[in-house]
């Protein structure tokens, strides 16, 4: 899948100099260690937002706290707020794309192959620009809901309730920090992403 040189380099993607090379076209080269340390990484974010995400999802499902409140026992939980339980569905999509992703990078690796196809380098693209914004929007709106939550809304006579349910607000606060993490790491993932399809284009030749 790789174009090789002229000289010794022949078709195995490697420069007949001392430094390896693996060429996308007649000026587009790339060498192999930076080929390297970018599926490295990609397989890394990756990998950190599955973790991240399946983390965020986990602490939120569990997460559930009683109180007795003249005589009768309320249970706080994550499905009493739209936005968590849209938080929860968010990570879970994010953790299963990033895991089937992250495979293929490391079947890819394994096989020594390079992303020579523009069609499918465009598909890979859009979908972790979709799942970004996704986990983004997921997150802001749960920000939203966990502001109200602490402070209120005076305007609306929406009480604070997080003064009533600390350890409820606090685990729900780490889940949201995971998932912020994860959704940088998705922007992050997205960004090779457009590394890995701009670079087939120019003077290079990328498979249509």
């Amino acid at each position: 899948m790789r174009q090789g040189g002229g000289g010794g380099g022949g078709g195995d993607g490697v420069s007949p100099g001392n430094v390896p090379v693996c060429y996308y076209g007649p000026t587009g080269r790339v060498p192999a260690s930076l080929e390297r340390r970018v599926r490295a990484a990609e397989v890394f974010l990756r990998c950190a937002a599955c973790g991240l995400a399946v983390l965020a999802a986990a602490l939120l499902g569990t997460d559930r706290q009683s109180r007795v409140v003249f005589s009768v026992e309320k249970v706080a939980h994550y499905t009493d707020m739209q936005a968590l339980v849209f938080l929860v569905i968010a990570n879970g999509v994010a953790a299963c794309y990033s895991l089937i992703q992250g495979a293929r990078c490391l079947i890819t690796i394994l096989r020594g192959g390079v992303l020579l196809s523009r069609t499918l380098a465009w598909a890979i693209f859009s979908c972790d620009q979709l799942m970004a914004y996704y986990a983004i929007s997921a997150v802001a709106v749960a920000m939203e809901a966990a502001m109200i939550g602490k402070f209120g809304t005076p305007q609306f006579q929406w009480m604070k309730t997080c003064h009533l349910y600390k350890r409820f607000c606090a685990q729900a606060g780490g889940a949201v920090a995971c998932a912020v993490a994860a959704s940088l790491n998705l922007v992050a993932v997205s960004l090779v992403s457009a590394f890995n399809l701009f670079r087939l284009y120019g003077d290079g030749k990328g498979r249509k």
